[in-house]
């Protein structure tokens, strides 16, 4: 293995992604005698970000972006009270920090850094979120303001504004405006239907990347809200299933990136929302993982190392540094017993390739469910310099 040159220092932001899953009533071939009831299943939405955009441009992607400093305003806890009240605003204790590999600079918003009074970091990162899945598909995670209901059953958004445009044209040029929107509507952001999901750093693969890091939480909805993409980043939306998604990735329909290929793969788990939403509830104490890929370049293609992998190494070099090696994947892949790893087949950073596949051997940590093996193969020219933010 070689190791390339360090890159200089990297542009690194912190982000927030949605996962929104929401019931779906599938139908299932009835015997000629004897009629059966709809199975339960889910879908999860996914926004096409547009062709001009220059990242990951025409990829399907969750709702989420870049952490702003009004998303940790104390200035939301006006809104929040008089029914909840710092620090936590009634999310319950605060999930334990688990040791995390790598160590990254200070990326929050200047801003925010000098205000010790700033929301905690997993309540900014819900705002930013549920923000986020406004601004690109107009959808509106809110709860009317007053006491929560003791259930913690999934949710449902809120109709869309008035003058909807012209909202999320405001928020668009000023965060702020967040905050006046809820507001208006006396309502609050529904904080409490995020459940803490994943965590995903960019990797190095190149000299002056975009990096990332990421917190992924899971949304469950009763039912699929109506989506209204922005049409300047978003220009189209979808629900699938997480089988109609793999599917339309073999097709060549959808590009995904491999952190959406992973958590696709990881939700095929559940059979139904009720399953998805009573996990996200039995797990949430544990708070989550947060991975950095690092990328090992072979002769003709890409492997994504992750956490567990035999061939990962939590080396503080991988922050601005990759692996490569004059070995071909197939012959990568024989060496090796211990996988946790995604694999793209017959391409480095853009060009054909002919598979992509996730290989998963490590049993999963803290509660959660990690994706099964899975290979799949095709053929078609596919963008592969991914940035890990949604």
């Amino acid at each position: 293995m070689s190791v390339p040159v360090r890159a200089g220092p990297s542009n690194w932001r912190r982000a927030a992604t949605l996962v929104l899953a929401a019931g779906w009533t599938r139908p299932v071939p009835a015997a000629p005698s004897r009629p059966q009831p709809p199975a339960e299943g889910f879908r999860v939405l996914l926004l096409q970000r547009s062709a001009s955009q220059g990242f990951l441009p025409g990829a399907h992607v969750f709702p989420g972006g870049v952490l702003e400093a009004a998303d940790s305003s104390t200035d939301w806890l006006r809104l929040f009270a008089p029914h909840h009240w710092p620090p936590r605003l009634g999310l319950g204790p605060a999930p334990p920090q688990r040791a995390a590999f790598p160590v990254l600079p200070n990326v929050r918003p200047g801003a925010v850094d000098e205000d010790a009074a700033a929301l905690p970091d997993d309540i900014a990162f819900r705002i930013c979120a549920i923000r986020e899945a406004f601004e690109e598909a107009g959808v509106l995670l809110l709860r009317p303001r007053g006491p929560r209901p003791p259930d913690q059953a999934p949710g449902c958004a809120l109709a869309p504004p008035p003058a909807l445009a012209d909202w999320r044209a405001r928020v668009r040029r000023d965060p702020r405006h967040f905050l006046s929107l809820c507001a208006e509507l006396d309502c609050t952001p529904d904080i409490w239907a995020l459940r803490d999901w994943s965590g995903w750093i960019t990797p190095f693969s190149r000299p002056g990347g975009r990096r990332f890091e990421t917190t992924f939480f899971l949304c469950c909805l009763n039912e699929p809200p109506p989506v209204f993409p922005d049409l300047m980043e978003v220009v189209d939306c979808q629900w699938s299933s997480p089988s109609e998604a793999i599917e339309s990735l073999i097709s060549k329909e959808v590009l995904l990136a491999p952190p959406q290929f992973y958590e696709i793969r990881r939700l095929g788990n559940f059979a139904s929302l009720s399953d998805l939403h009573k996990f996200s509830l039995d797990r949430e104490s544990e708070g989550t993982e947060r991975w950095m890929p690092i990328i090992l370049f072979t002769a003709d293609g890409t492997i994504h190392l992750l956490p567990g992998d035999e061939m990962y190494s939590e080396d503080s070099n991988f922050l601005e540094n990759c692996m490569s090696t004059g070995k071909k994947t197939e012959e990568i892949m024989s060496e090796g017993k211990t996988f946790h790893r995604i694999v793209l087949y017959n391409s480095h950073n853009y060009g054909d390739y002919t598979g992509y596949s996730i290989h998963v051997t490590v049993l999963p940590k803290y509660k959660h469910v990690y994706p099964k093996s899975f290979v799949m193969g095709f053929t078609g020219s596919i963008l592969l310099g991914f940035q890990y933010l949604h």
